[in-house]
């Protein structure tokens, strides 16, 4: 059974921050098959700076290298200011002028419901950076009236379906897609 590699991005470099509970929570209930990995070295980027953008540092060439061996990725991140962090802008900004994220499955988790104009923000930059929003893997959490932490997401009954359920859609969705770009490989020979 080949294993579909999915890369969690946490938009928040807070210890206690919940979009990152999500995404361990979620890598721990993945079902067989699904491994989830996540990146923990988004603090470690460098500012964006186009004049430095060929040297490629370590750092940034972690995170390409990091998004070219997964399958899909699932991004989470808290809302600021009506956007998304600094923290994450700043990655996608590095993954710009590569082809990190074009064509490349993603699943946008939200940790709140309030959080629409993030997700919006996300969606922005990752159409225009031709990744492949799958809309039936995207996931949106009830408003809970307390915050929950990782343990706690995946003993919530509803949430825990809800995560399960993305990431099987996710999978069946980058499945798809894979069949697709090699039925056009093969008809382009």
């Amino acid at each position: 059974m080949r294993i579909t590699k999915l890369l969690a991005i946490s938009g928040s470099l807070r210890a206690a921050s919940i979009n990152t509970a999500l995404l361990r929570a979620t890598a721990r209930l993945a079902p067989p098959g699904i491994a989830v990995i996540l990146f923990e070295h988004l603090g470690g980027l460098p500012l964006f700076n186009p004049d430095i953008e060929a040297t490629d540092s370590p750092s940034v060439a972690n995170l390409r290298a990091h998004l070219a061996a997964a399958d899909g990725v699932l991004i989470a991140s808290p809302e600021y200011a009506h956007g998304v962090t600094g923290v994450l802008k700043n990655a996608l900004d590095w993954m710009v002028g590569s082809e990190a994220f074009v064509n490349k499955p993603i699943s946008l988790f939200n940790a709140s419901p309030r959080a629409v104009h993030a997700q919006a923000c996300l969606r922005e930059t990752l159409t225009v950076m031709s990744a492949q929003i799958v809309n039936e893997a995207c996931v949106t959490l009830p408003m809970l009236g307390a915050q929950l932490d990782e343990a706690g997401i995946i003993s919530h009954t509803e949430i825990s379906a809800a995560l399960k359920q993305a990431l099987q859609d996710f999978q069946a969705a980058i499945a798809r897609l894979q069949a697709e770009d090699a039925a056009q490989i093969g008809m382009s020979l």
